[in-house]
């Protein structure tokens, strides 16, 4: 694409803005001053502005801002296109032609200022044919910093923008054209930030060969790839079955001096896991310890899960309380997973015991966690376990739902512990617990086949002020059961 260099006048744009059909006839708006007769500019061919029913205002618009910019430099015209031209809901999309005008005027140049806030606007904006446009132009029109044999510094920056808008749109071939566009214009070999975009962008398409083509290519190149390229290839060949593939490149990471990180161990952990090869997964971990890489929650719940999927969850217990003892099993894990999957299997107790240790060791479990337990120990039997677990909950300020608070409460009253209920109620409250008219209900009733007329008289009373009791006929049950607990008392 060429442009010819032109002498800064308001004629071209507004003639080029005058041979759009005309808008519904609308009021007029003052008269423009015409153009002086002795120039005689014809419209640029990439000035070629979609027809709208906002002709005459855009018309208006740009003679009010755009020749206003006196004298015209990058700073100038960033400064109309950031304050104007982009706050305008129906003309911010001519900054492109806007762009390639004023690149025809004698006295005005783009520098990497107007190109990088170019390019960043288009490929934000999905408009990737237009970005096209601009790469090829910056390709033949250099940023005037450049000198001599040396580049723009920003050219780098700028094309690997584009490269990513590139890759996220799933468009490779135009990645790889602005690649190679890129290579031509810089001093020296592109960095290996570029390279690792170009090689996730093709595994994310699920272009594989791709990728390896793209790191054989930065071998060649002499770019040292770092643990982003590892990670980014070992997951390509997980993901493609390609296990030992994926474990001689781990290796060869290592051979060249590039520390794995956590995101590699737990990639070849989830391999081993796949290829059921368990063992190795969980020596691996080990390995992870022994070399002092910090262990995430997202390694234990790799390790957990696919464990427990295999039947061997009572392995996974044991692996987790090794690791807690060891001081290496992180605050923030969730033992939910290994929780939920043990009281399936009717193994409640294994699980709070887990838990306890867990908890003993400052890893404090989550409300789902404890409450999952708690109607575990319930569904076995185990209610003073999960009585306990719920004051010990409380304690803590982990404040449970209301539903398996009342199922702990029902379960208390039936065995006749009504006021160890009551009290588990009121500490529940001064907790944060919002209790509702069933958590009364269930109280009441419990007092009424306890015999306990003085406690379910000062909760019926409760029940009153907090409106709970929706009807006489709902009162009148409560204290004709209350009174008949006193004359069976009598």
């Amino acid at each position: 694409m060429s442009f010819k260099k032109k002498k800064f006048t308001l004629p071209p744009i507004i003639k080029a803005l005058d041979k759009l059909p005309s808008p519904p006839p609308k009021p007029p708006l003052p008269p423009l001053p015409k153009p002086p007769p002795t120039t005689h500019l014809a419209p640029l061919p990439t000035l070629t502005l979609t027809p709208t029913s906002n002709h005459t205002n855009l018309l208006h618009f740009l003679n009010s801002h755009l020749t206003k910019i006196q004298p015209l430099t990058t700073q100038n015209l960033l400064h109309f296109f950031k304050t104007k031209l982009h706050h305008h809901p129906h003309f911010s999309h001519y900054d492109f032609h806007i762009f390639n005008w004023v690149s025809t005027i004698d006295s005005f140049s783009h520098d990497h200022q107007t190109f990088e806030w170019m390019a960043r606007t288009l490929a934000i904006t999905n408009r990737l044919e237009e970005l096209a446009l601009l790469l090829q132009f910056m390709s033949s029109n250099p940023c005037p910093c450049s000198e001599g044999i040396f580049s723009c510094r920003r050219i780098e920056p700028i094309f690997q923008f584009c490269i990513n808008a590139y890759c996220n749109a799933r468009k490779l071939d135009d990645a790889l054209l602005a690649f190679e566009c890129m290579r031509k214009l810089i001093d020296g070999r592109p960095g290996v930030v570029v390279y690792n975009i170009l090689i996730n962008g093709c595994v994310k398409c699920g272009e594989h060969d791709r990728a390896i083509g793209v790191y054989d290519r930065m071998l060649k190149d002499r770019v040292k790839p770092d643990v982003f390229t590892f990670n980014i290839l070992i997951s390509s060949y997980c993901r493609n079955y390609m296990f030992e593939l994926a474990l001689e490149l781990f290796r060869e990471m290592k051979e060249k001096g590039c520390s794995p990180n956590v995101v590699s161990f737990n990639t070849l952990i989830k391999g081993f896991f796949r290829e059921r090869k368990f063992e190795e997964g969980v020596k691996m971990v080990y390995e992870m310890i022994d070399l002092g890489c910090e262990i995430s929650s997202v390694t234990f719940e790799i390790l957990v899960d696919g464990l427990c999927k295999e039947g061997q969850a009572s392995e996974a217990c044991g692996l987790l309380i090794d690791f807690t003892r060891k001081g290496v099993l992180p605050r923030k894990f969730d033992s939910f997973g290994l929780v939920d999957m043990l009281c399936k299997k009717r193994m409640a107790d294994r699980a709070l015991e887990v838990l306890d240790e867990l908890w003993r060791n400052g890893n404090i479990p989550s409300m789902i966690s404890c409450t999952t337990l708690i109607e575990g120990l319930r569904k076995s039997g185990r209610r003073e376990e999960a009585f306990g677990l719920m004051e010990r909950m409380l304690k803590e300020n982990i404040v449970p739902d209301i539903m398996t608070f009342n199922c702990l409460l029902h379960d208390l009253c039936n065995e006749g512990r009504t006021v160890d209920g009551n009290k588990l109620r009121l500490l529940a409250s001064r907790k944060g617990l919002d209790v509702d008219e069933m958590t009364y209900d269930i109280l009441v009733s419990g007092c009424i086949r306890e015999g306990k007329r003085k406690e379910g008289e000062a909760l019926v009373d409760e029940m009153l002020d907090k409106e709970f009791i929706p009807d006489l006929a709902t009162y009148n049950r409560f204290i004709d059961g209350l009174s008949k607990t006193r004359s069976s008392a009598q």
